[in-house]
């Protein structure tokens, strides 16, 4: 295993997310304890990084048989699969109480680990305030989809121990990707620029300015965005954005409330890729 990466990593959620980070970590050579809340729902979690790990293989991006990296994976329903490891990182739900819960399980359950939050835009002095030890908990915004993405965002609260930071940017080093480093503020650095910039594209939608298509071919041609506003959010998921802008606007103003369309799109379930329907047809 890489000497920088944590010898243990637990992912509590196995998820998009969640499988995405475990896939991360499995193909830089980690070990990786995913916990769910059944053994129906931990099943899936394996199952869904073993496909992913075989996608990456058959693209040349895996540099060992499946079945090894997977022999490096334990899947579980019980939180005291934690126990021994040396990072955790929280991957549930954008919802701040069930984070909070998951953080103290994790660090009753891992005494000695570091904790992380793959929040994208809630206040991680809120989340520590649910520990004993704020000072082991960090962000560690890692970007869907995990496996193909470049960047992860880590997050300083005000109790962070600033060792911390630096121990992670070394394992997001050792995971091939790079790190950017922020402090504890509404949407950190990457959610605030591109929540703005999907919401003022929602409105000139509603407005009649151009089409989805030609309002993200702007952004992709004319300033070498890979994606456009209205596509990125169809792939993270319209009902994420919708959570995030109305986080955002509570914390820094109107400026972030959400359009009527994306408020009525999510209402009748349209919520991107995931469904089939979004902002494009999928």
């Amino acid at each position: 295993m890489n000497g920088d990466l944590p010898r243990t990593v637990g992912i509590y959620g196995g998820g998009r997310m969640g499988a995405g980070i475990a896939h991360a970590f499995l193909v830089a050579g980690g070990h990786v304890v995913i916990v769910e809340n059944t053994a129906d729902t931990a099943a899936a979690a394996a199952a869904r990084v073993a496909d992913s790990l075989a996608k990456a293989h058959a693209k040349g991006a895996l540099g060992e048989p499946v079945e090894r990296a997977l022999a490096r994976l334990r899947t579980t329903a019980d939180p005291g699969g934690l126990a021994g490891c040396e990072l955790v990182v929280e991957a549930v739900p954008e919802d701040a109480a069930l984070k909070a819960e998951v953080l103290a399980v994790a660090e009753r359950r891992a005494p000695s680990a570091v904790l992380a939050s793959n929040t994208s835009s809630l206040s991680l002095d809120g989340l520590a305030a649910a520990l004993k030890s704020p000072e082991r908990l960090l962000g560690l915004h890692f970007f869907n989809p995990v496996p193909v993405s470049d960047l992860v965002e880590i997050v300083a609260a005000p109790r962070t121990d600033p060792g911390l930071v630096t121990r992670a940017q070394g394992w997001v080093a050792a995971l091939g990707k790079t790190p950017i480093t922020v402090i504890d503020s509404p949407g950190f650095a990457s959610s605030r620029l591109g929540v703005c910039l999907a919401l003022e594209a929602m409105r000139m939608l509603e407005e009649g300015v151009a089409s989805a298509a030609d309002i993200d071919t702007a952004m992709t041609l004319g300033y070498r965005h890979p994606t456009g506003p209205l596509r990125t959010t169809d792939l993270v998921g319209l009902d994420v954005r919708l959570a995030i802008a109305e986080h955002l606007a509570r914390e820094l103003g109107p400026r972030f409330e959400p359009p009527r369309v994306l408020r009525d799109l999510v209402a009748a379930g349209h919520l991107g890729r995931k469904t089939g329907q979004g902002f494009y047809t999928w």
